[in-house]
C-alpha cells in the first residue's frame, strides 16, 4: 500500500511534501481561458492612451519614468491585482486588448512599461542592458547551442527565465503559422514527481550546473550551481532549462550529468509539457502573459512568418519590491543579490540599461 504523503503550503512548505494552494493548478481548473483575463475596457484604453501622450511629452527617458508619471483612474486597480495573482496567487496573469494595432513603435514601448511599472522594476535581459526585449526571429542559427532561441524561429523548450522574479511578454504582431504560447504549473510538476517517482525529487533539489552562454559578468564562472527545485524560508521556487544543463557539460570542472539527470529531465518535460498540467494559446496582438518564473513554467512553439505575418513580441524582466525569499544560490542568476526588488537581471560591467526600438 502506498504511504500517503504528507502536504505543506507555501509560506510554510516542508520539503519533499505535496505542496497545496492556488499555484498547484492543473489545465481542468482554467477550461475557457478567455474567463481569466483582464480584458481591457474602452474607458482603459482611453486612460493607457493619455498616459502613453503623458510619458512621451514629459521629456523623460523612458527608463526614467515611473508610475508618479500618469495616472490610470480605473486601470491601475485591475494592473496591480493582475500582480499579485502572479506573485501570491496561481502564478500567472493574462489581459487582452492592448492597442497596438494603431501604436507607433515608441508608443508600443511606453504603453507596456506603463504597464510593467505596476508589476516591478525593469531589469536588464542580455548583455547589451536592454530593459524592454525583442521576441523577433532575426535570423540567428537555432542549432548553435549559444544561440539564444528567442531570436529565431525555432521552438523553445519548457523553462522559466531564470534572472527575474517575473516574465511578461506583449504581443505586437503574429506569426502566419505557428508560434504558440504554452505555460505550466512547475509546482503541480514539483507534486506529480514526488507521486511517481520520489526518489527523481532529491535528484531535482541537488547539484545541477547551468551555462552562462557566453555572458558572464567580471569575476564569474561560464556557469554557475542552482538546484531545479529550491525549498527556502518556507517556499519552493523551481527554476529549470534543459538545455541549459546540457550546454554545460562543455566545461572540465562541471560534473557530467549521470543517468539519473537524464531521467529527472525526460520525466520533468513529459509532465510540464503534457495536456493535464499545460495551458496553450496563440498570443493575439495586444495580449500580455505575466508569469512568475518561480512556480511557472514556459514554451514556445516553432512558427513561419510571411510577407504580411512577422511574429514580434517585447518581453519585460521585472523585480517586485516584495517577492518570496529565495537562497544565495540565486545571486548568480539575480545580478548578485537575494534582496526584494533589487535582484534580478544580466549585468554585465559597461552596458548601460537602454530599451531599444527593434531587434537586435
Amino acid at each position: 500500500m502506498a504511504t500517503e504523503l504528507k502536504t505543506s503550503s507555501q509560506g510554510s512548505v516542508l520539503p519533499y511534501t505535496i505542496i497545496e494552494g492556488p499555484d498547484a493548478w492543473t489545465a481542468a481548473d482554467f477550461p475557457v481561458l478567455e474567463d481569466h483575463m483582464l480584458h481591457l475596457t474602452a474607458d482603459h484604453v482611453a486612460e493607457l492612451d493619455a498616459a502613453v501622450e503623458a510619458v512621451l511629452t514629459s521629456g523623460k527617458r523612458l527608463q526614467d519614468v515611473d508610475l508618479s508619471d500618469f495616472a490610470l483612474p480605473t486601470l491601475s486597480g485591475p494592473l496591480f491585482e493582475a500582480g499579485r495573482e502572479a506573485q501570491f496567487g496561481r502564478g500567472w496573469a493574462l489581459l487582452r486588448g492592448v492597442p497596438v494595432w494603431r501604436y507607433s513603435r515608441q508608443q508600443q514601448l511606453a504603453a507596456y512599461w506603463i504597464l510593467g511599472l505596476h508589476w516591478g522594476r525593469a531589469v536588464p535581459q542580455n548583455a547589451k542592458g536592454h530593459l524592454v526585449g525583442h521576441i523577433k526571429d532575426i535570423g540567428h542559427d537555432p542549432k548553435n547551442p549559444l544561440t539564444r532561441l528567442y531570436a529565431t524561429n525555432a521552438a523553445q523548450p519548457w523553462h522559466n527565465d531564470g534572472p527575474a522574479d517575473l516574465v511578461s511578454l506583449l504581443c505586437l504582431s503574429d506569426a502566419e503559422e505557428g508560434g504558440d504560447s504554452g505555460w505550466s504549473s512547475s509546482i503541480s510538476v514539483h507534486n506529480e514527481i514526488l507521486r511517481r517517482v520520489p526518489h527523481l525529487a532529491r535528484v531535482l533539489a541537488g547539484p545541477w550546473f547551468f551555462d552562462r552562454k557566453t555572458e558572464v559578468p567580471d569575476g564569474k564562472k561560464p556557469f554557475f550551481e542552482i538546484p531545479v527545485f529550491n525549498y527556502h524560508k518556507g517556499y519552493l521556487s523551481v527554476n529549470y532549462s534543459d538545455n541549459y544543463y546540457l550546454l554545460s557539460q562543455r566545461h572540465p570542472e562541471v560534473p557530467k550529468l549521470q543517468p539519473e539527470h537524464h531521467e529527472a529531465m525526460r520525466l520533468f518535460n513529459e509532465l510540464a509539457s503534457g495536456p493535464e498540467l499545460s495551458l496553450r494559446m496563440v498570443l493575439r496582438p495586444g495580449d500580455v502573459q505575466l508569469l512568475s518564473n518561480h512556480t511557472c513554467l514556459h514554451y514556445r512553439g516553432a512558427f513561419r512568418d510571411s510577407a504580411t505575418h512577422t511574429r514580434h513580441l517585447l518581453r519585460l524582466w521585472l523585480a517586485p519590491p516584495n517577492d518570496r525569499p529565495l537562497p544565495e544560490c540565486y545571486a548568480e542568476i539575480m545580478a548578485g543579490s537575494v534582496v526584494p526588488g533589487k535582484r534580478g537581471g544580466i549585468i554585465i560591467q559597461g552596458a548601460a540599461p537602454n530599451i531599444p526600438e527593434e531587434a537586435e
